[in-house]
């Protein structure tokens, strides 16, 4: 006889709380919402336009990655 599904998600809730887990609910954007898209837009252009006007910017990045490469070594 097959386990209720309600018996094998307890089992399987307690297998990962012995594990040291511990359950957790996020909430993200629904990209199914009417506008999502249009939002998403505008705000990379706000981004792009901001990196844009940053001239230290690119300089900034380069030696962060730089600093990740020598830990890389």
């Amino acid at each position: 006889m097959p386990i209720p599904v309600s018996k094998r998600v307890q089992k399987r809730r307690e297998a990962l709380k012995s594990a040291g887990l511990r359950p957790v609910q996020i909430w993200v954007p629904d990209t199914r919402r009417p506008g999502f898209d249009a939002e998403c837009r505008l705000q990379s252009q706000r981004v792009a336009a901001s990196d844009a006007s940053d001239p230290d910017l690119a300089n900034f990045l380069d030696l962060a990655l730089a600093d990740l490469n020598a830990d890389e070594v």
